[in-house]
């Protein structure tokens, strides 16, 4: 930062902490979370999968009511006889439907994961209910024994009522996500060439077209207001629950809701290039992306099939090695294969991902990279840097001194009355003070910018000046020399206000410090995770930041590319470190970070190095994505616990070890267990909340 005593006007302006953005880098060390399947290839469809699954559940469901009264055993133990000629035909044939039709997805998908070499859920059930079916047909036709038609129909119904709740919850989840899509109204109001305004489809708007939205309207696209003012609510994008006071000159998100005033808005950006869909599309990456608990999930499903298929024949083998019958082997196999499936197992993650991710983008988290947002319940610290983070990166007033016969108010109003004119930040930030406090700013003549001395013009018939210290100093005015270096130690800007070349008073300026970063620190540390500041900007203006937030580490005057070797020496020290910065001069430090956050989503964030996006720019935001990733992780191992327990201890009921007791479990209440598990699974994923 140049110093204080180098104040031109307008021009030449000091602007501390507005560093130059770098263009971001590529970083192979932070590639593109690969997009790995879940390990459910039946789960992999859309909406018509659900219905498909729907369709088949409730046909088969008819179909197995008359399967269930043709069934022997189970007239047998209703202690009826409904038994009549060539009946075990007509239950052959009803059976057959449910094997091919509701059978079909099992079947097809145990095919494909066998052609992948990846066996899985899908493989055993088909396995078991093929090994079912076909015992059952031999024994129709000839074979000595008892068919199992009713337990493979119950097992097909159960399987598919499952995989259709299961699927129903997966779709719920992402589902939320969709809905973002329904945001975006259907017309919009655009001006032709002449003026006159027309209502076109939102899918005809280009960018530079010009279009109107009237009060209590949907903004239909990105861009930016050229008329009026309104407030708009953009709570539904950003989760801000407070409505937002826009002027001309601010950008509205395509899905806001204007909420007062007609505004003109001219766009910039549509379709896969707008907000939302940008949004839309970092979800879907985001459940895509391979986490590294799904994986094990995924590989655990795997050997837990080679698994059961040995638990399987090691049944079939003992139970035959002990003179049981051939039919009653068979049934011991065929349970244990249905109730040692993995798909609570395989569950267990996917429907936390999907259920965690559609929370996360709700709360303004947009999570890239499943994987590196895990491990931030492991973090040890967070590095903020200062500009556009910890800070709003536009100047405001901090302290106003006032000199002779004039107050703090009318120095302030002086000043911004000489500025207005003004493009500069320093100019732009005493305005907008101003304004903020209500305070009523003069009409300026004659308004000139002297080289080297300030600005100068007529205010109510008075010559006013807004000068550097240089400039006092030169001239011999006598001014408060011990508050001017306390204000200028903190790194603050000072600029003075002179009346007919009299001193009326001092006007210090800095980056404006959010509200949110003090917050977000003190919650940190009481986690016991370290906030460090990072920043290109000089030490005084970084220290004053930091004691403003509450930041013990400091890291000043660090140039863009070293950004990145300072977060490797922290991580080199042993800490597990998330960087968060505004994701553009940031890029290789949120590429080297154990968890890179790009703070202001839609803007100039450089998206393919970041692992999160805080839509809000709000650093309390990274408190929240510690706590989410915390829950989440904590869910997994719930689910995972779960499933894997659940068939440590049913796999051994299911062959039969309690059978010296009179324990046995059939087929049929192995699927009504196997389906339990799951839909436990699936409502404790549910359960998990912000």
């Amino acid at each position: 930062m140049a110093k204080h005593g180098e104040h031109h006007h307008p021009e030449q302006h000091d602007v501390p902490a507005m560093q130059p953005h770098s263009e971001p880098a590529s970083h192979p060390e932070k590639a593109q979370p690969e997009h790995g399947n879940n390990g459910h290839h039946a789960h992999q469809g859309h909406g018509d999968m659900v219905e498909d699954f729907k369709k088949r559940f409730y046909i088969s469901l008819i179909l197995t009511i008359p399967i269930l009264a043709l069934s022997p055993m189970i007239q047998h133990f209703m202690g009826v006889d409904w038994r009549f000629d060539n009946d075990l035909y007509i239950l052959f044939a009803l059976s057959t439907l449910v094997f091919f039709y509701g059978g079909w997805p099992f079947l097809i998908g145990g095919i494909n994961e066998l052609k992948e070499k990846n066996p899985g859920m899908m493989t055993l059930i088909a396995l078991a209910i093929t090994i079912a079916y076909s015992y059952s047909t031999v024994v129709v036709f000839g074979w000595d024994g008892n068919q199992l038609f009713w337990e493979l129909a119950t097992l097909v119904v159960i399987m598919l009522l499952g995989h259709w709740i299961e699927m129903r919850s997966i779709m719920g989840a992402s589902n939320a996500l969709e809905q973002l899509v329904k945001l975006m109204p259907s017309e919009a109001h655009r001006f032709d060439e002449h003026g006159q305004v027309h209502d076109v489809p939102t899918a005809e708007i280009r960018a530079n077209d010009r279009v109107l939205v009237k009060p209590g309207e949907k903004v239909p696209v990105d861009g930016m207001i050229i008329e009026g003012k309104s407030t708009v609510d953009e709570s539904m994008l950003t989760g801000e629950s407070i409505p937002i006071d826009k002027v001309a000159g601010e950008e509205v998100i395509g899905g806001s809701v204007n909420k007062e005033g007609s505004l003109v808005i001219e766009v910039e950006k549509t379709g896969e290039d707008s907000y939302l869909a940008q949004v839309i599309q970092m979800v879907k990456e985001a459940q895509e992306s391979q986490s590294r608990t799904q994986d094990l999930t995924n590989r655990a499903a795997k050997w837990l099939f080679y698994l059961a298929l040995g638990a399987g024949f090691v049944t079939l083998s003992v139970w035959l090695a002990l003179g049981y019958a051939f039919d009653t082997a068979i049934e011991r196999m065929v349970t244990v294969m249905v109730i040692a499936c993995p798909h609570a197992l395989g569950l267990a993650a996917p429907l936390v991902v999907a259920v965690s991710t559609s929370i996360s983008a709700k709360k303004g988290l947009l999570i890239r990279n499943r994987a590196d947002f895990e491990g931030a319940r492991n973090l040890d610290a967070v590095v903020f840097d200062k500009t556009g983070t910890l800070t709003l990166g536009e100047f405001g007033v901090t302290d106003v001194v006032s000199a002779g016969d004039y107050d703090e108010e009318e120095v302030l109003q002086l000043a911004a009355a000489i500025e207005q004119n003004s493009e500069h930040p320093i100019a732009t930030g005493i305005v907008n003070s101003a304004k903020a406090k209500g305070l009523s700013i003069g009409k300026v003549s004659g308004f000139e910018s002297i080289t080297g001395k300030g600005i100068q013009g007529m205010v109510d018939g008075r010559k006013v000046n807004v000068v550097s210290p240089g400039y006092v100093n030169s001239n011999g005015l006598d001014y408060n020399s011990e508050q001017f270096n306390r204000l200028s130690e903190e790194g603050k800007t000072v600029v003075f206000v002179l009346v007919e070349e009299q001193l009326a008073g001092m006007v210090a300026l800095a980056d404006i410090v959010r509200d949110t970063a003090k917050e977000a620190v003190a919650a940190l540390k009481e986690k016991g995770i370290h906030s460090i500041m990072l920043t290109g900007d000089n030490q005084k203006v970084a220290d004053w930041v930091a004691k403003q937030v509450g930041i013990d580490e400091v890291y000043a005057e660090v140039l863009p590319n070293d950004k990145a070797q300072q977060i490797q020496r922290i991580k080199d020290s042993g800490r597990r470190v998330a960087m968060t910065g505004d994701g553009v001069n940031d890029a290789p430090a949120l590429a080297t970070a154990d968890l890179g956050i790009a703070i202001g989503a839609g803007t100039d964030v450089a998206m393919e190095t970041a692992d999160v996006i805080l839509v809000r720019s709000n650093p309390n935001d990274v408190v929240a994505l510690i706590d989410l990733s915390k829950k989440t992780y904590r869910k997994l191992v719930q689910n995972l616990w779960w499933a894997t327990g659940y068939n440590i201890v049913a796999i051994p009921l299911a062959a039969g070890v309690l059978a010296p007791w009179g324990i046995l479990i059939s087929p049929a209440i192995g699927a009504v267990f196997m389906s339990l598990s799951t839909v436990i699974v699936a409502i404790n994923a549910k359960l998990l909340k912000a």
